[in-house]
């Protein structure tokens, strides 16, 4: 097999404006939709997906990074939407759908409203439920960088991938990504009250993989989800905050992978 797993960066166009992509890989499609701070880009993680013979998209949500923004978008079902007809348009229905935080909220959107896209679903640390215990870390009420410290384990971890003072282009993107987050997400806060509702008529198979440390998303939104979704099952990693796939990749790759086999049919 070869271990070339560039990504090659794309930009399709929609009636909505253009949306930015790095794609690499052959074989079943992988799509991957980010956390509210944005794309860091390629991550060891989609990495591992690729050497495993797959073809895996990374989008930016339209109004992220180097895609247009929607200026009439004021919800997340309207994201959901433009992500649904981004997946037609770069041939990859069925896929995998990876949603990490906000992305986990507008997969899930997606999910009850064309459920056909899916062959399987991964939730990271999702949002989109009012919690029933506990809150959703205000990100709005921190500081950009703060925020992120508070999506790892520790800080630690956070110096390691980002450095004491991350460098000026990824300040930028955080800056963007949360006034983005902020149209479409601020009240009410990173939840739908009509979400709920609709996740038990979704039979997607879905995996929902939460840090064992995650500060930013409570454990019972996860198990809201869980319970609400008809085919999902639930992996704690250990180890990790909110952002799992950052801290612990080849874990995280693996549950993922394990997955995809299991609804192969």
């Amino acid at each position: 097999m070869s271990n070339d797993w560039s990504f090659e960066p794309k930009t399709v166009e929609l009636p909505s404006g253009k949306v930015a992509l790095i794609e690499s890989g052959s074989g079943s499609s992988i799509v991957y939709l980010h956390h509210s701070w944005g794309s860091p880009g390629a991550l060891p993680f989609h990495e591992k997906l690729v050497e495993q013979g797959n073809r895996v998209v990374i989008p930016d949500m339209p109004g992220w990074g180097g895609s247009d923004r929607p200026t009439w978008a004021r919800d997340v079902r309207d994201v959901a939407i433009l992500v649904g007809r981004l997946l037609d348009r770069i041939d990859c229905v069925p896929s995998t759908i990876i949603g990490a935080g906000l992305g986990g909220f507008v997969a899930a959107e997606l999910a009850t409203m064309s459920p056909s896209r899916f062959s399987s679903l991964v939730l990271f640390g999702p949002v989109g439920l009012l919690p029933e215990q506990g809150e959703i870390l205000d990100q709005m009420m921190l500081s950009h960088r703060k925020y992120i410290e508070e999506s790892f384990r520790d800080r630690e971890t956070y110096i390691e991938h980002f450095g004491e003072e991350p460098a000026p282009e990824m300040r930028q993107l955080w800056d963007l990504s949360r006034e983005m987050t902020a149209r479409v997400s601020w009240k009410p806060y990173l939840h739908n009250r009509r979400l709920q509702p609709l996740l038990d008529g979704t039979s997607i198979p879905t995996l929902i993989v939460m840090g064992e440390q995650d500060r930013v998303v409570p454990l019972s939104v996860a198990s809201q989800f869980l319970q609400a979704l008809p085919n999902a099952q639930m992996e704690i990693v250990p180890d990790a905050g909110h952002l799992v796939e950052l801290e612990q990749p080849e874990a995280v790759a693996r549950l993922v992978l394990q997955h995809m086999k299991s609804t192969d049919t």
